[in-house]
C-alpha cells in the first residue's frame, strides 16, 4: 500500500506539472484590426479569422503608445510609457527598471521553458534584447528585408553615408518601399520564423511534463511591405481606393499629426508632400499582401499547434503592437494618438474559454496579468496592467472605465490620451505644468467616427468629465537619457603641489633639470620646457609652471 502511495504522488507530480497551461504569445509588428474577423470585407486573413471563431476578439484594445519598443515594453513589463518614461526607440527599458521580471522571465521563473522567436522585444537603434527573459537563446531569422538585388541596394550616397556614419544608419535613406518576388514564403523573415517555430512546438510535443512559454513575433506588415508574388496575386489593385478625408481633424494642433518621416526614408517616396494617387494604392495593395503573408505564416504554426496535440492545454494570445495610418488624414504609419494609430487586434483562446467578442476596455499592459491568472501563477511584481480574466468568461463585462495611452512631441510635449467607449481626450503638456497650460483634443466616435472635427472648445462638460480620469494616473516622466553614465572624472593635476615637489632648493624657481624630474613623457617634456619659460631667464617661476605657457 505504501508503495502505491508513493507512485500515486510521483504520479500526481507529473500530472500537476503536465496540468500547468502552455501559453503561446503571438506578436505582430504594425498590424491594425484590418481583418475580416474585423468586419474587413477585402483583407485575406483566413487563419487569423479562424482562431478568432475558437477564441474572444477584442474589439475595443488601445496600445499603450503607436511605436515599436514602448508598446512591447508595456506587453513585456506591464509598465506603461510614461511610467517608464521612455517612449523612443534607443532606451531599453532596464535603463528605468533595472529589476523588472519581464513577461517570459516570470512564467521561466516559474517552470516554463520560455522561448523567443522573430521580433518580441524591440531591437535595433541602439536597444538590444533582453536575455534574462528567455531559457535559450533567442532566435532571430538571418535574412535581409529584400529578395531582390536591385530593392536591397542602396545609391552610392547612402553607402558613403554609412560608410562614415555606421552608428545613424537607421536614419538613413532605405530601400523600396514594396516588393513582389516569386518566392518561397520562407525566402523573407516572417517564413524562417514560421518554420523555426514549428520545429519548436514539435521538439515540445517531446517534453510534455516541461509547460512553454513560446513568443512568435512576425515582421510583416511593417514596412518595407515585401511578400511573396502569391499574396500580391491576391488582391485586384482595382478594389483598393485612398481614404477619402485627407486633412487633419479641424481643429487639431498642428503638432498632432504626423508627417509620417518613416515612410518618406524609402526610394522613390517624396521628402514633403502628399503621395500620388497611385503610390498610395500600391502601398495599400503592400499592406494588405504582407498581411496575408504574415497571415499564412500564422495558419503554420496553428496547424503545428494542433498537431503536437497541445493546443487543448494551450492559451494563445494574437497580439498587434499598434495600428498604422493606411492614407487617413493623409497620414502613413502610426505615431499619432488617433485611433487608426492605436487601436489593436487581441485574440485570446484559452483551455475552458469560450469564442466571444467583446467591447471591453483592454491596454497592452493588462496581457502581462491576465496570462500570469489564467496560468495561476502568481501576479506580476511590477505593472500598471489589470487582469481581464474575467472577461474572457463573461464578455459583457469589463474591467476598465477607460483606457489610456501616450505619445510624445517635440519640445518636451506629452499628449497623454484617455480612451472611453465613446469619447477620446488628447491632453498636451510638458510633465509637470500645470494642467491649465494644456492644448487639449476631443473626439466623438459615436458622433464623428472618422475624426474630422476636434470638439474640446465646443463641449467643455465632456472635456470636465474625461480631465477627471486623467487625475486618477500618476504625471507622466519625461524621457529619460539613453546616454550611458559618464564615468567620474580624475580629479585634476594640483600643479601648485607639482610645483612645490619639484622645488628641491625651496628657492621658488625650478631650473630646467628640477622640471624635468619624474616627467611621463621624458622624451617630449624638455620640449614644453621654453614654451612654459615665457620670460626667458631660464628658470620657472611658481606662476610660469601653473599657467603652463598660458597667459
Amino acid at each position: 500500500m505504501l508503495r502505491v502511495l508513493t507512485l500515486l504522488l510521483l504520479c500526481g507530480n507529473s500530472l500537476f506539472a503536465a496540468a500547468k497551461p502552455n501559453v503561446l504569445l503571438i506578436c505582430v509588428d504594425d498590424l491594425k484590426p484590418l481583418l475580416g474577423c474585423y468586419g474587413d470585407k477585402v483583407v485575406k486573413s483566413p487563419n487569423i479569422d479562424r482562431l478568432a471563431a475558437r477564441g474572444v476578439v477584442f474589439e475595443k484594445a488601445f496600445c499603450n503608445q503607436a511605436v515599436c519598443s514602448p508598446s512591447r515594453n508595456a506587453l513585456l513589463t506591464g509598465l506603461r510609457p510614461q511610467t517608464l518614461g521612455i517612449y523612443e526607440l534607443s532606451t531599453n527599458f532596464r535603463k528605468a527598471v533595472p529589476n523588472a521580471v519581464t513577461l517570459p522571465q516570470h512564467f521561466k521563473a516559474n517552470g516554463y521553458r520560455a522561448e523567443g522567436l522573430g521580433k518580441i522585444f524591440h531591437v535595433g537603434h541602439g536597444n538590444v534584447n533582453d536575455v534574462a527573459s528567455w531559457s535559450v537563446p533567442h532566435f532571430t531569422p538571418k535574412t535581409i528585408s529584400y529578395a531582390l538585388k536591385e530593392n536591397n541596394l542602396p545609391d552610392s550616397t547612402r553607402e558613403q553615408a554609412l560608410f562614415e556614419n555606421k552608428t545613424e544608419a537607421w536614419k538613413l535613406p532605405r530601400g523600396a518601399p514594396t516588393e513582389s518576388a516569386d518566392v518561397p514564403d520562407n525566402r523573407y523573415g516572417d517564413g524562417m520564423i514560421a518554420d523555426e517555430a514549428v520545429k519548436r512546438l514539435e521538439a515540445a510535443k517531446q517534453k510534455p511534463e516541461e509547460p512553454f512559454f513560446l513568443a512568435v513575433g512576425f515582421l510583416k506588415p511593417h514596412l518595407p511591405f515585401v511578400a511573396p508574388k502569391k499574396y500580391w496575386d491576391l488582391y485586384d489593385p482595382a478594389v483598393f481606393t485612398v481614404p477619402a478625408l485627407q486633412t487633419a481633424p479641424a481643429g487639431a494642433p498642428e503638432f498632432a499629426p504626423t508627417t509620417w518621416g518613416e515612410l518618406r526614408q524609402y526610394r522613390d517616396m517624396p521628402e514633403q508632400g502628399p503621395l500620388t494617387q497611385a503610390q498610395a494604392i500600391h502601398l495599400i495593395h503592400g499592406y494588405h499582401a504582407a498581411t496575408s503573408y504574415m497571415d499564412a505564416q500564422l495558419g503554420r504554426v496553428l496547424d503545428a499547434l494542433d498537431a503536437s496535440g497541445l493546443a487543448g492545454n494551450t492559451i494563445i494570445v494574437f497580439w498587434g503592437d499598434h495600428g498604422w495610418h493606411l492614407g487617413d488624414h493623409g497620414m502613413w504609419c502610426k505615431h499619432t494618438n488617433y485611433e487608426q494609430a492605436t487601436r489593436i487586434p487581441v485574440i485570446v483562446a484559452a483551455p475552458g474559454v469560450p469564442p466571444a467578442r467583446t467591447q471591453a476596455l483592454a491596454e497592452s499592459c493588462d496581457i502581462y496579468p491576465t496570462l500570469a491568472e489564467l496560468a495561476q501563477l502568481p501576479a506580476p511584481p511590477q505593472g500598471d496592467g489589470r487582469s481581464f480574466a474575467s472577461v474572457l468568461q463573461n464578455p459583457a463585462t469589463t474591467v476598465r472605465d477607460h483606457a489610456i495611452h501616450v505619445y510624445p512631441r517635440g519640445g518636451g510635449l506629452i499628449g497623454r490620451a484617455i480612451r472611453t467607449q465613446r469619447h477620446r481626450l488628447v491632453e498636451w503638456k510638458k510633465p509637470g505644468d500645470a494642467p491649465e497650460t494644456a492644448v487639449l483634443e476631443l473626439y466623438d466616435y459615436e458622433a464623428d467616427p472618422d475624426e474630422t472635427k476636434n470638439l474640446a472648445v465646443e463641449q467643455p462638460a465632456v472635456v470636465t468629465v474625461l480631465r477627471q480620469f486623467l487625475t486618477r494616473h500618476a504625471e507622466a516622466k519625461p524621457q529619460i537619457s539613453s546616454k550611458p553614465e559618464a564615468p567620474p572624472k580624475k580629479p585634476g593635476q594640483d600643479r601648485g603641489k607639482s610645483f612645490d615637489q619639484r622645488d628641491k632648493d625651496q628657492n621658488g624657481q625650478l631650473t630646467k633639470e628640477e622640471f624635468l624630474l619624474n616627467q611621463p613623457d621624458p622624451d617630449e617634456a624638455p620640449k614644453r620646457f621654453p614654451k612654459f619659460d615665457t620670460d626667458g631667464n631660464g628658470v620657472l617661476s611658481r606662476d610660469e609652471f601653473i599657467k603652463g605657457g598660458r597667459k
